[in-house]
């Protein structure tokens, strides 16, 4: 009825009544094709440049090479240690919210430490430019360009150029493209000159140096590669006689001739010659390249299909681009909602655990006596359907693009999976099952609808109707000629909470689940944190509130025990849903949790359980049940926590076998053990790059560790010794003297070692008993302590060292 009167609405109605805002997947083109000539043009320079450099300093390069080789390989750890402590900061720009570091600080303490070793100049290899002469183009390139750019501003103006002319060049691409110019040229200068004639015989500098080389040479004739490598000079004279060679005389173009800047005679610097100066041929070059490029880029067949300008373009971007939240930082340190997290879980953990369960009231604010025939709990207008196809997922809300990815691909009406040669069509299921943690790090409003709610909505929108601030009284809220559960054929959810899901006691869950009836397109009947489905075939569905006990509490027992008893048929068959995997988990640390659903699984649902379902961990990995004379408890054991959030790995649990009392074996595992293990070793490097503030706290923890230990004056003694063996024994020794006096003389340090052995006793898991969590803590502090301590004595060596050999300007 809904929809026939939907159908009746004028056309204008029904586009408003969709709210368009709302629609997310609109095909549109890419960003428009940015101005990066001047990107591609650097490229070009370095490349040439570092040909004619090689080719000009090489023989001196190696006649250095032997008193140099130290100096180059010091610059080489310099760059490679500037790297691995900047990488972070290489790809990512630094928040001002999270630090005040930036490349720019880092690019200035590597210049500075630059400084202070031997020039390259002194080490065989001339940099230097004309800087006069660089000044000089780029005054005239910076004037030339924008002069162009105002007349083809007024020739939009007039209508004579495309629209999209009106889109003007940022003045700093301007200056990037006549800095790049302006070295070209001076590159160009340096090494080719700007002799306008071939060059006589007589030996100016450069000719001095290649025939001082060549005699050098004729020395070791046996050494192939170098005469290979000389050849790169004449390579580079022909290069610039016939590549870079003068366009012309001034009688050539007699209009320009006034304009134009002549090139020095190589016989004779002090006559003048008619020859145009190959370094102007070359920056006209690039300046007429630079104009075509930008006529055409702005007047033609780019321009022409893209209608809207790029402020339109962009003003469109930002209403349809979705506004989600980045993933969750959990190792900056620095995020409040991480220190809020914790709080919430402390507070959890300490006040409300064994004191106050949301579930007892759930219970006692059940109005019908009989639990089993509650309809706020039991669900069973699913059962008459033929077949009903269902999707499960958990663990969502971290990153919005994460997903948002998952929340698109259930809403498809169909997803189509191609296996060998056949293809397998899957429709979209009527019912969404989701398996807790909902929103990460904490659950609060915020969290609930930026993190979950929104990408939801974007990859399918409610109804019309659908207010976010709407509070449901009495679900379900059928929509409108709906008059029954049943008789709705949309899409619907259901859910239950995880661990995060409860560390504000399940207030935020019972607001947004619980009291709302719609998860974007998804219909939201539910009123309790658990509940029990009954689905076509004799099939039923049992969500599970593990709290964060890892259990079921007795009345949830209770209501279960009761529906195993009278309605579920003694051939039916049950899906049982948990948020934590306790399988896998009691098999890892060696514990035994859950044991009230051990024993409603054991002694109520006795082999009726097909299937067990629970996220928590955040891979996808597929148990079944081998031929067992026992009898089976579990067909199968199934974990999907790929609803949006990080990866979790599935190499730790590749030996898991056993599971009440049965054998099992792996049948599926996102991503396989082999990926895994892989991935879990690039984390040794990449880990960094992603969280490059936990760099940020280790360097403070691992100053204020030593800080009372700067300096230490006798470090030096340590060279003294006169064999590695004797050198490695006496830096131990003084690491274990450092160690022995933090101990003994700082306060300050020693309050950092206190508390750093706090921080890493409560930072091991409480599964373990207090004695291996002490050891362990202990190890883990130990191994620290130890760290900073060679670091800073490493730091103290260098420093002497660089001392001793007057590489530091106060030295």
């Amino acid at each position: 009825m809904g929809r026939e009167k939907l159908h009746k609405q004028p056309s204008g109605r029904l586009i408003e009544s969709l709210k368009m805002e709302r629609v997310r997947t609109i095909l549109t083109h890419r960003y428009p094709y940015p101005h990066e000539h001047s990107r591609h043009f650097m490229i070009a320079v370095i490349v040439g440049w570092l040909f004619l450099l090689s080719s000009d300093n090489l023989q001196t390069l190696i006649m250095k090479l032997d008193k140099n080789f130290k100096w180059w390989s010091m610059y080489a750890c310099l760059i490679g240690f500037f790297y691995f402590f900047s990488s972070p900061f290489i790809r990512k720009t630094i928040k001002p919210n999270y630090s005040n570091f930036s490349r720019w600080y880092v690019a200035w303490i590597f210049l500075a430490a630059l400084y202070h070793l031997p020039s390259f100049q002194s080490m065989g290899l001339d940099l230097r430019m004309n800087l006069s002469l660089f000044l000089t183009i780029y005054i005239s390139s910076l004037v030339f360009l924008i002069v162009f750019h105002v007349i083809f501003l007024g020739l939009w103006y007039l209508g004579l150029v495309s629209r999209m002319a009106e889109k003007k060049p940022e003045m700093l691409t301007i200056i990037q493209n006549c800095a790049v110019i302006s070295i070209a040229c001076c590159v160009f200068y340096s090494h080719c000159g700007n002799r306008t004639l071939s060059r006589d015989k007589s030996i100016d500098r450069r000719t001095a140096s290649w025939v001082a080389f060549s005699l050098w040479r004729k020395q070791n004739e046996d050494n192939t590669l170098i005469s290979k490598l000389l050849r790169m000079h004449k390579f580079k004279d022909q290069i610039c006689s016939s590549w870079f060679a003068p366009v012309g005389s001034a009688s050539d173009y007699p209009l320009l001739s006034k304009w134009a800047i002549y090139g020095e005679l190589a016989s004779n610097g002090s006559e003048h010659s008619n020859i145009i100066s190959p370094v102007y041929s070359l920056w006209a070059t690039f300046i007429g390249l630079y104009m075509a490029n930008y006529v055409v880029e702005r007047s033609t067949g780019w321009a022409l299909t893209h209608p809207l300008t790029i402020s339109e373009y962009e003003t469109l971007k930002k209403l349809l681009k979705p506004d989600f939240e980045d993933m969750v930082p959990w190792y900056s340190g620095t995020s409040t909602d991480l220190f809020k997290t914790v709080f919430d879980l402390m507070i959890s953990v300490t006040l409300f655990v064994g004191r106050f369960d949301m579930r007892m009231m759930q219970a006692a604010m059940n109005k019908t006596p009989d639990e089993s025939k509650s309809s706020d709990l039991l669900y069973d207008h699913l059962d008459g359907k033929d077949e009903l196809w269902f999707d499960f997922i958990a663990d969502t809300g971290d990153g919005g693009n994460s997903t948002y990815a998952i929340a698109r691909l259930l809403a498809q009406p169909s997803l189509v999976v191609k296996s060998d040669d056949s293809r397998l069509i899957f429709p979209r299921g009527e019912l969404l099952l989701i398996g807790g943690d909902l929103a990460y790090p904490n659950p609060c409003s915020f969290t609930y609808e930026r993190r979950f709610f929104c990408p939801f909505e974007y990859a399918l929108q409610p109804p019309a109707w659908y207010t976010p601030d709407h509070i449901a009284l009495e679900k379900p809220e059928l929509p409108l000629g709906v008059s029954e559960l049943r008789q709705y054929s949309g899409p619907q959810c259901f859910m239950i909470p995880g661990n995060h899901d409860w560390f504000d006691g399940l207030n935020t869950f019972m607001r947004y689940v619980c009291h709302k009836s719609w998860l974007g397109g998804w219909f939201l009947p539910q009123k309790r944190s658990y509940f029990a489905l009954k689905l076509p075939n004799g099939w039923w569905v049992f969500g599970l509130d593990q709290a964060l006990h890892g259990d079921i509490d007795v009345y949830q027992f209770k209501f279960f025990a009761e529906l195993c008893q009278q309605k579920v048929g003694e051939h039916d068959s049950v899906i049982l849903i948990t948020h934590e995997p306790n399988w896998l988990l009691d098999w890892y640390w060696g514990d035994k949790t859950g044991k009230n659903v051990t024993y409603l699984i054991r002694e109520y649902l006795k082999g009726r359980c097909k299937l067990r379902m629970a996220g928590d961990l955040h891979h996808y990995m597929r148990h079944s049940c081998t031929e067992s004379k026992e009898p089976v408890h579990v067909q199968h054991l199934l974990v999907n926590g790929c609803g949006g959030a990080f990866l979790h790995p599935t190499h730790v649990f590749e030996n898991f076998k056993e599971c009440y009392g049965n054998k099992y074996e792996t049948k599926a595992v996102y991503p396989s053990y082999e990926d895994s293990s892989k991935i879990a070793l690039g984390n040794i490097l990449k880990f960094r790059r992603k969280n490059w503030q936990f760099d940020v706290i280790g360097g403070f923890v691992y100053f204020v560790l030593v800080f009372s230990m700067f300096p230490q004056c006798d470090s030096f003694r340590i060279l003294h010794e006169d064999s590695w063996d004797g050198r490695v024994n006496s830096f131990f020794n003084a690491t274990w003297n450092a160690i022995f006096e933090i101990l003994e003389h700082s306060y300050v340090s020693l309050a950092g070692v206190l508390t750093l052995l706090t921080v890493s006793f409560f930072f091991v898991p409480t599964k373990l008993s207090r004695r291996r969590r002490a050891l362990l803590g202990f190890l883990h502090a130990a191994a620290h302590i130890t760290s900073a301590v060679l670091l800073m004595l490493l730091m103290e060596l260098g420093i002497e060292i660089c001392i001793r050999n007057h590489l530091l300007a106060t030295s």
